[in-house]
Parts: C-alpha cells; sequence; structure tokens
C-alpha cells in the first residue's frame, strides 16, 4: 500500500522567520508596551546583521500608534529608542506613499518638507549612536522617495558601509534604488548585483542578490507590459540566468556555515527561481534548508503565492 505523501499543514508568510523574542517584542509594541522591544535591542548587541532585521520589523510593528514617542519620553537618553524612531518614521513615510497612487520616480513621493524632517530625525539617531548602521540604512531606504533620489545619496552609501561593509539591507536598498522601477535601469540594477556578489566572500548573502535583482526584473516586466508572454516564461532560463542560479548555489549555499537575519528571504528568492527554471535537484537542496517558511515576494510575482509555494514545498521538500 503506498504511503501518503506529507503535506505542510499551514502555509504561513511570518516576516520575523522564526525569530520568537522578535515576534513577541512586535506584539508589545502593537498593544503598547515598549519595555520588550528595549530588552530585545539591548541583547542583541552589536550583531548589526541581526540589529537591523529586528530594529526594522519592530519599526513596522510601531508605525501605526505611538508606542515608540512613549519609549521616548520614559527615557530620553536611550539611543536604541531614538533609533528605532527614526526608521518607525520611515516606514510611516512608506505606509503613507502605499496609501495613494503609485508614486513617479521623477517627483517626490511625499511632501518634501515631511521628507526633510524624517532625513533630520535620522542624522540625529546616526550622530547619537556613531558605530550603528541602522541609521544609514534608514537613510538610504528614504533617499529614493526623493525625486531622482536624495543627493547625499552616495555619502549615506559610504557611511554605511564603513559601519557595516557587508550589510545585506543596505545592497537591497540600493538595489531598489537602481532599480527601473525607482531611479535607475535593469542594467544598472543587475552590475549591482554581479558586482556585489563578486567581491562577498562565500557563503554571504550578497551572493543571493542577483536572485532578487532577476525577481524585480521580473515583476517590472509584468506591470507594465512590456514583455511578450514568450518573453516573460524564458526570463528564467536565459543563459544569464541559469549561469546566476548555480554560482548562487555554488557560492552560498555550498558554503553556508550560520543563518543569517534574513537568509529566509533569500532562500525564497532563490528556491523560486530554481523551479521557475527547471532546476529542481538544486531546488530540493535549496528546499531542504528553507523548509516550510515561505515569503510573498517572490511568489506573489508568478502566482497565488501560497498554493505555488505549497506546491512546490509538497514536490521537493516536504
Amino acid at each position: 500500500m503506498a504511503r501518503a505523501r506529507s503535506r505542510p499543514q499551514t502555509t504561513v508568510f511570518d516576516p520575523t522567520f522564526g525569530d520568537r523574542p522578535l515576534a513577541e517584542a512586535r506584539q508589545d509594541i502593537m498593544v503598547g508596551r515598549w519595555q520588550g522591544a528595549r530588552d530585545l535591542l539591548h541583547a542583541t548587541g552589536r550583531d548589526w546583521d541581526r540589529r537591523t532585521h529586528r530594529m526594522r520589523l519592530l519599526a513596522d510593528a510601531a508605525a501605526g500608534n505611538r508606542t515608540v514617542e512613549t519609549w521616548q519620553a520614559a527615557e530620553p537618553s536611550s539611543v536604541d529608542a531614538m533609533v528605532l524612531r527614526a526608521e518607525t518614521d520611515v516606514m510611516r513615510l512608506f505606509n503613507a506613499v502605499a496609501a495613494g497612487p503609485a508614486p513617479d520616480p521623477r517627483r517626490d513621493a511625499i511632501d518634501r518638507e515631511r521628507l526633510d524632517r524624517v532625513v533630520r530625525i535620522c542624522l540625529q539617531a546616526a550622530h547619537g549612536h556613531p558605530d550603528d548602521p541602522v541609521p544609514w540604512v534608514s537613510l538610504m531606504t528614504t533617499a529614493r522617495l526623493y525625486a531622482g533620489g536624495h543627493p547625499q545619496t552616495s555619502q549615506w552609501w559610504r557611511e554605511l558601509q564603513a559601519r557595516d561593509r557587508e550589510t545585506r539591507e543596505g545592497h537591497h536598498q540600493v538595489l531598489r534604488h537602481i532599480s527601473a522601477r525607482w531611479h535607475g535601469s535593469h542594467a544598472q540594477m543587475y552590475d549591482f548585483a554581479w558586482d556585489s556578489a563578486s567581491f562577498a566572500p562565500s557563503g554571504s548573502p550578497l551572493l543571493a542578490l542577483v536572485q532578487a535583482a532577476r525577481a524585480e526584473h521580473y515583476r517590472h516586466l509584468v506591470e507594465t507590459g512590456g514583455a511578450t508572454a514568450l518573453a516573460l516564461s524564458q526570463h528564467w532560463k536565459s543563459d544569464a540566468a541559469l549561469r546566476d542560479l548555480e554560482q548562487t548555489c555554488l557560492h552560498w549555499v555550498d558554503h553556508r556555515v550560520h543563518e543569517f537575519a534574513q537568509d529566509v528571504a533569500d532562500l525564497n528568492h532563490l528556491a523560486h527561481g530554481l523551479v521557475m527554471a527547471g532546476s529542481l535537484d538544486r531546488a530540493r537542496q535549496v528546499f531542504g534548508l528553507l523548509g516550510n517558511r515561505p515569503t510573498r515576494v517572490p511568489w506573489a510575482f508568478t502566482d497565488e503565492p501560497q498554493e505555488l509555494f505549497r506546491r512546490w514545498y509538497d514536490r521537493l521538500g516536504g
């Protein structure tokens, strides 16, 4: 009698990627308690990779209420509160932009006075905690909301790299900034991803950056209607795409010694690219690392994300 194949019980999009202390601190913030965030950030210390991820997820939770302002009022000398406040204000900007029409990168995405105010808050946080890369990530994120990009973007990028040369989140913010959707082109985006990967050590998540670039390229083609169905079907199977997938597997997956804070997101990009390209043996290896930990992006670019992920997980990773 054939044995029934197991299926994942649920497909849950977890923004914390299984970081239980972060999930608990986010829940605290949403109900108005800031002490959990304070303790979490203190425990994170100078692990800049995990601090950046945790700070951004805490800010996402704080953007809808005044908890971070309450923390600042209670502990005005707290640099963690100051940095979280800056990132929270960045999240509020993007929430406001998302609630309106699609932004035109040739114009400020939101009122210039409000943009400048958030930049000042980020710079204050950077000066208050000089070693911390997070305020510079916040500035790099805000930069693309300015028409043509903020004039200090290159300087901010140098400041960020001086503090965390292999910043995963910082590189992804640059990738978005120079994408065709914002202030660059597909060619600039790929060149940056390839260049970043060429200087990254084996096992670095920056080696997966080109997979995010290819997914963003595909999303842009679909949204702009600038490609035929045949071109879209070959997007993941071109010689360049197949070469990049194999390079990512060889130099990142085959050399991973521990999991970085956002590896779940990068593994999802890689798994998606591999199944779209038909490289199923490699995809099975990646699903073995990823498990049942889906992200909406990039699965949502090609189908209903929950169903698409579950279909491939059941086939290759279950």
